[in-house]
């Protein structure tokens, strides 16, 4: 969708609202103990780091087949297509060869045959594939953060809406119980009224400045770039062949945006979801004296709760009369002087489970507030891919989230405060620039 730079701002207004109508999946027998409608088609976009872990979670999966893989790289694809090839060999005891593999994702999302998508390119490409999949009829699995600017998240909530799919943003914290349990604590007021918070990670990104290097033959590089200006090629980018790594191109502007939102991605997400913040976000972005600051933006919500962006790892909320600390595997709950709980450490005893059940029990077994609990963030997405509802991390909340992260970073590189105004999902009180909205495209790719 090619929005003209004038209408951005109107167009950001729209109010975003569509009931999701119960539809009939295909059904397929892809082995004998299958029954039809058990087993969905899926094809993985981008076989870097992060999709070579969810091409096995795909594969262990009863109810999808992986039928195809899409990579710019011909090494990465390959590996893709031959991990997926020998699984299924290995498990139908055959000369398995059922796994198509493609260049451009367009050829991919052409087949009919395939129901989802799990889309895990870096992150100037997310929007563009993910509107694309949607507008072909795919339910997306797709990683964070949602979109590389602000237009385009909201953009891909109007496509979403538009087309029914259902969408997944790959933010599994809300799947682990550590992130709920502490969430719903602070929407219980269990520390007291919720006052302020603090979200650690990485700073913001910064432009590209690497040196032209050597290309091994077998990588599109002028697909790798896609929307992004063109520039000569630097292995930092896009590392050769199978990596085991995450490549570092998510430090610049021009292909993501820095720990702010590769990492803000979840724990901002994690801040608003225990803020109740999920339809809003913050009215006021602040940010530190300091030229080139890697922390201390503000933000300020309407409920009069701040957050700070701090370097530390997790999400802290400070409560009246205590606090909680929660990260992956990390779980502290303080009330008054009493510590309650504490897993700070592989080794703390008791185990974080019987912590969890500790809190659970005395302190929200009669709660108020319940928050969606899942088995799994990928079982969530299938459930919701057989019942039509959304997921847990609905690509409406994905797109509040990634906007928050994109207004840390740009309180960062313009250093001026900015006002924002959550319903109209613009700038306010003469703050920011329409510019800052969105990005230029290189080529034939526009959202």
């Amino acid at each position: 969708m090619n929005i003209p730079r004038t209408s951005r701002r109107s167009f950001l207004r729209t109010t975003l609202a569509a009931g999701v109508a119960p539809m009939f999946l295909p059904g397929r027998i892809w082995a004998a103990d299958v029954k039809p409608n058990d087993k969905l088609s899926i094809g993985l976009i981008g076989n870097g780091k992060m999709n070579s872990g969810h091409l096995g979670d795909w594969l262990r999966r009863a109810d999808t087949q992986v039928v195809a893989v899409c990579d710019v790289d011909t090494t990465r694809r390959e590996n893709a297509k031959k991990t997926a090839e020998d699984f299924y060999a290995k498990q139908t005891g055959s000369n398995y060869k059922g796994c198509a593999s493609f260049t451009n994702f367009e050829d991919l999302l052409a087949r009919k045959d395939i129901d989802l998508v799990c889309v895990a390119t870096p992150d100037h490409w997310h929007a563009l594939i993910d509107i694309a999949a949607a507008k072909a009829g795919k339910d997306i699995y797709a990683e964070k953060p949602m979109t590389e600017t602000i237009h385009e998240a909201w953009t891909l909530v109007k496509t979403i809406r538009d087309t029914s799919r259902v969408f997944q943003t790959g933010s599994q914290q809300r799947s682990s119980r550590e992130f709920r349990v502490a969430c719903e604590l602070a929407r219980n007021n269990i520390v007291g009224k919720i006052y302020h918070a603090s979200v650690g990670v990485g700073g913001p990104g910064k432009p590209c400045d690497l040196p032209e290097e050597a290309m091994e033959p077998g990588l599109d590089w002028d697909r790798w770039l896609g929307p992004a200006p063109m520039r000569p090629y630097n292995s930092i980018l896009s590392p050769r062949g199978v990596h085991t790594h995450f490549p570092d191109w998510r430090k610049y502007w021009e292909y993501g945006g820095g720990m702010v939102t590769d990492w803000g991605a979840h724990h901002f997400d994690i801040c608003q979801w225990g803020l109740g913040e999920d339809e809003r976000g913050p009215v006021e972005i602040i940010p530190p004296g300091e030229k080139d600051a890697q922390k201390g933006v503000k933000l300020k919500y309407a409920s009069g709760v701040e957050v700070d962006h701090i370097s530390e790892n997790g999400v802290t909320f400070h409560g009246e009369n205590g606090f909680i600390f929660v990260n992956r595997g990390r779980f502290i709950l303080k009330i008054g002087d009493k510590e309650i709980a504490n897993f700070s450490k592989n080794d703390s005893k008791p185990s974080l489970k019987d912590q969890l059940d500790l809190v659970e029990k005395e302190y929200l077994a009669t709660a108020k507030v319940k928050l969606e609990a899942t088995t799994g963030h990928k079982d969530n997405f299938m459930e919701c891919v057989r019942s039509r509802k959304r997921p847990i991390a609905d690509v409406a909340i994905g797109a509040r989230t990634v906007t928050t992260c994109h207004l840390v970073n740009l309180a960062y590189r313009y250093g001026q405060t900015i006002q924002w105004d959550p319903a109209k999902l613009d700038f306010a009180g003469g703050t920011g620039k329409a510019d800052w909205l969105t990005r230029e495209y290189r080529g034939p790719w526009k959202v």
